[in-house]
């Protein structure tokens, strides 16, 4: 009997055990965001902080920050010079709003065939549950091949404003050969998949300002410039017709994609069809000249991800609004700078405004792209993947941002193993947020594969 069968057939033997464990960790309401959930956030960390107690960690502490506490954790192997992974996540979930679009209360988890509905059932208590499991089998039947740390924060939601700092400053603690983060997710339930690649961000708030309160529109309309109709105009000159970004500089630093890179984009089997069926959009739209695969993970784009001004409510209110805003935020790829992006959108959004309002933009956040297609571990992880699923495994370029595999490059000098089980479809940060079990249960065989794999290796 190898030493991979034995904690795969007690996983088997305990699945119903390890689903009501993450079903108890879902039951928790720790959304990061909101002041009312700070108590559940200490008992979202006291949870794993139990389940790692459980599996034998030597070595547990809780960090306090400003807003909710760091857990970190180590597991040591027998093995001498086993070499170290470090194993991140975070505990934290997305508010639920609008409440009345769930089909059943957000945290008390329902299964419904082959899903579990709830509210950080995929992004990402449900990645969380699915290492801690594998990592347990493998505890409770054999011996650990590799020294095992963990971090979990619960500010991922937030923007992690207390993590770059704890990181920089418990480097030593942190130190390891290899770092997993399962906060990606899968192309489809056939496809197991690596994220290679991801896109930085620039994050930014354009507001204009008109008149010192809203006026009446029969009044003064004709007579002081409308907020809501010269931030239009801005907004519109940042897109060229080909749907391409209009400002001036922003693609300077891009990078022209490699006939290679082209070829590797174009083998993840996701087809136009799929897009719009998981999107509803009537059809796609984008930058001229590239896939739309390509345009998710190898190209920059700039979206407006809120609007406000004036009159929202029912009914009709005729006025010339005070004020318009709208927050905005650019997907960057490698080589682009996030502080001379922003700097050129900048000076682009300057030129457009009349000396009719008054501009004010606030930059909120930053982060290079990333690309990490020769991380430590990359091979025996897909190793894992083929075998589990028993197909080749896909390498992505994923279209978002996860920081935290940036600043962990930049201070531990380690590149992240980026996977994990969710599916396009899951709805994360949306009503009826679900996880796929049968590919969370192929996910915690596949981990255990990947980290009982390292007992052959000298």
């Amino acid at each position: 009997m190898t030493q991979q069968s034995l904690p795969l057939q007690y996983f088997q033997a305990h699945f119903d055990e390890y689903l009501s464990r993450y079903q108890d960790f879902l039951r928790i309401p720790s959304v990061s965001t909101d002041p009312e959930h700070k108590a559940d956030m200490q008992r979202a960390c006291d949870f794993l902080v139990d389940q790692l107690k459980n599996l034998g960690a030597d070595h547990v502490e809780i960090f306090p920050t400003p807003m909710h506490p760091i857990l970190f954790a180590e597991k040591r192997s027998s093995k001498p010079n086993a070499p170290t992974l470090l194993i991140y996540g975070h505990y934290d979930v997305q508010p639920v709003a609008p409440l009345d679009e769930w089909k059943s209360p957000p945290f008390d988890p329902t299964l419904e065939g082959d899903y579990l509905i709830a509210r950080g059932a995929s992004d990402m208590k449900g990645q969380v549950m699915a290492v801690l499991s594998a990592i347990d089998s493998i505890v409770k039947t054999t011996e650990l091949p590799l020294n095992l740390k963990f971090l979990f924060e619960g500010e991922e939601e937030i923007g992690s404003p207390s993590l770059e700092t704890f990181i920089a400053s418990h480097r030593d603690l942190l130190a390891c050969d290899m770092v997993l983060n399962p906060d990606a997710g899968m192309v489809g339930p056939d496809s197991p998949t690596i994220v290679y690649g991801l896109r930085g961000l620039v994050y930014f708030e354009v507001r204009i300002d008109g008149p010192k309160a809203d006026l009446h529109s029969g009044l003064f309309g004709g007579v002081v410039a409308n907020p809501a109709i010269v931030l239009s105009e801005i907004i519109a000159s940042l897109h060229a017709p080909d749907g391409s970004v209009a400002v001036p500089g922003f693609y300077d630093q891009v990078l022209p994609l490699t006939p290679e890179e082209r070829a590797r984009i174009a083998a993840n089997p996701t087809r136009e069809s799929d897009l719009l069926a998981i999107t509803g959009a009537p059809a796609l739209y984008g930058e001229a000249g590239y896939t739309p695969l390509e345009r998710i993970g190898a190209r920059p784009t700039l979206d407006v991800n809120g609007l406000y001004s004036g009159f929202i409510g029912e009914g009709s209110k005729t006025i010339i609004p005070a004020y318009a805003s709208a927050k905005i935020s650019c997907r960057l790829v490698p080589n682009q700078d996030p502080d001379q992006v922003y700097d050129a959108i900048k000076t682009h959004i300057e030129s457009q405004v009349p000396p009719t309002v008054r501009l004010t933009m606030v930059k909120h956040s930053g982060a290079p792209a990333y690309l990490a297609d020769d991380a430590p571990g990359l091979q025996n992880l897909a190793a894992a993947l083929s075998e589990t699923w028993g197909k080749p495994v896909i390498f992505k370029r994923e279209g978002g941002s996860i920081p935290v595999a940036t600043t962990m490059q930049n201070y531990l000098g380690v590149k992240s193993l980026l996977t994990g089980f969710g599916l396009p479809d899951d709805h994360i940060h949306s009503p009826n947020e679900r996880q796929h079990l049968p590919t969370w249960k192929k996910g915690v065989q596949a981990l255990i594969r990947f980290i009982t794999g390292f007992e052959h290796e000298s």
